[in-house]
């Protein structure tokens, strides 16, 4: 063997280290692979670890809860009992008193359990009145109750389940409201009951599109519009209109209430509104509110007599009294609040035809 190849092993002998056990100098990468799997490591211990002990904590407290409830249920019926008791006691110690002191022994009163229930109405069984209560998601028995007031309640349920279900629109109301397709509303005021009954659907119908849609555009607009002055009066006015609608939806559910002149009045400025003539619905609004009686301007007496074309003015034939009950005034401004809208969500194909 030469020199060179015994320094050449004698170097690679000096780099291998004793004893075969791996590598002497490690790269700082895998210090670093090395140094993130044990923080890894460690990381799933401790996550492992909480997961334990909160999975035990929640089992205490299922078990306290359980605990506690069933000392609860415990605790009533023990009351129950207790109540009843010393119920029956204190009744032996008075019949014991009445014997000695020679008095003659009390009727059991009945019980309101056995008593009679309201006139006109029927009674029903324990057992069937407990299994309708259950049906209903309701407790059957309650503390203290008797079999009365248990009827009770029931029949507040059945009368409470047998409401009109209002219509979940700006103006709830327990009209079936209908879609857009049908809210056609005709020229005159129909005479059949069923078809007047149907018109104001109809009508209840269409302001309740017109207020679901400004609401909407409203819901639409960005923050910074909501929160400037403007956006903000444009709420305050949805809101008026919307509180000034509902003396309107309300006589549209009682027939009787809702007067023929300004029934047919609504009729037509509704009618015209949907064919987009709103110039023409807004003259039918004003006829409505003002009417066409002669307005007095200025001085209306100017002489010692009165002449005799002053007294048409104290006429009452043409008189605009619709202004004058504050509640339908508010009515009609909330309509005509709901005709200046429709205007701006349905435009006309005739631009003459857009208020000013």
């Amino acid at each position: 063997m030469d020199f060179a190849s015994l320094m050449k092993s004698q170097i690679a002998a000096s780099k291998t280290p004793s004893g075969g056990e791996g590598k002497k100098y490690l790269k700082r990468s895998e210090i670093e692979a090395q140094r993130q799997e044990a923080y890894l490591k460690e990381q799933e211990e401790a996550e492992k670890a909480r997961i334990e002990r909160l999975e035990r904590k929640r089992k205490r407290d299922d078990e306290e809860a359980a605990r506690k409830a069933e000392r609860e249920e415990k605790k009533a019926r023990l009351a129950v009992e207790s109540k009843k008791i010393r119920e029956e006691e204190e009744e032996a110690e008075d019949r014991q008193r009445r014997k000695r002191l020679g008095l003659p022994e009390l009727v059991k009163e009945k019980s309101e359990s056995t008593e009679p229930v309201e006139d006109g109405q029927t009674d029903v069984s324990e057992e069937e009145l407990q299994a309708k209560l259950k049906d209903m998601s309701e407790p059957r028995i309650l503390f203290g109750e008797s079999h009365a007031q248990r009827l009770r309640r029931w029949r507040k349920l059945n009368e409470k389940a047998l409401a009109p279900k209002l219509s979940d629109g700006p103006i709830p109301t327990s009209l079936d409201l209908l879609e857009e397709k049908d809210m056609k509303i005709p020229t005159d005021v129909p005479s059949d009951p069923t078809e007047r009954k149907f018109l104001h659907r109809q009508l209840a119908s269409y302001f309740d599109l017109v207020l679901r849609e400004w609401q909407n555009a409203l819901a639409r607009r960005p923050r910074e519009v909501k929160e400037s002055f403007s956006g903000k009066q444009a709420a305050n006015n949805f809101m008026s209109a919307r509180e000034n609608l509902r003396p309107l939806i309300k006589k549209l559910e009682r027939p009787q209430d809702l007067h023929d002149d300004i029934l047919k009045a609504v009729m037509e400025i509704v009618h015209l509104a949907q064919l987009k003539r709103y110039v023409h619905a807004n003259d039918a609004y004003l006829r409505l509110s003002i009417g066409k009686a002669a307005w007095p301007i200025g001085v209306t007496m100017v002489g010692i007599h009165e002449r005799s074309a002053r007294e048409k003015l104290n006429e009452n034939e043409n008189a605009a009294h619709i202004m004058s009950d504050e509640i339908t005034r508010k009515m009609l401004q909330g309509i005509k609040r709901c005709l200046s809208f429709a205007q701006t969500r349905w435009p006309p194909d005739d631009l003459g035809q857009l208020m000013g």
